[in-house]
């Protein structure tokens, strides 16, 4: 299964989700769709999920495809997966800035996830496991932080996904 997830933000990512309106495959995908007018063809579409539901659906995902929304990302890397990242931009009316562009920059250098800058590639990322295997370790302040974060929201993770670098 694919499960993708705009989050919680009331601007609408009608890019992402047109996106996958050109995806066509066999497999199940599951996405919610928050305030996007746009419900792609052959998907099971949800506006919003409890975060129970959330999780349970990146559990049992192949792949998770987010928006570089920080709890997005933490819930995926919190449960072993490592997510496709699609930041919003605020030319497109997704976001008031583009602050997703830098994190999703940031954690795709280290490895946590995999950034998609270009929608055209969207099938050939979906070819690919989500899991996290062994990524390259994150270090310093921002480490920190998203440990701290991770913890805070979904408890300790069964595998150290990011070292504790207090």
């Amino acid at each position: 299964m694919i499960f993708v997830t705009v989050g919680t933000n009331e601007a609408p990512f009608d890019r992402l989700l047109q996106a996958f309106d050109q995806v066509k495959r066999e497999e199940q995908i599951v996405i919610q769709c928050g305030a996007s007018s746009i419900r792609p063809a052959g998907a099971d579409c949800v506006d919003f999920i409890s975060f129970a539901d959330l999780v349970e659906h990146v559990q049992a995902a192949r792949v998770v495809v987010t928006h570089a929304g920080v709890g997005s990302v933490a819930v995926a890397l919190a449960n072993g997966k490592r997510p496709i990242v699609v930041p919003r931009l605020a030319e497109f009316g997704e976001a008031v800035d583009d602050h997703q562009v830098a994190f999703g920059r940031r954690f795709a250098a280290g490895g946590q996830v995999r950034l998609l800058e270009d929608l055209a590639v969207l099938p050939a990322a979906l070819e690919q496991d989500g899991s996290t295997a062994q990524v390259d370790e994150p270090v310093g302040a921002l480490a920190a932080e998203l440990r701290a974060y991770i913890e805070a929201v979904v408890g300790p993770s069964p595998q150290r996904l990011v070292p504790d670098t207090r």
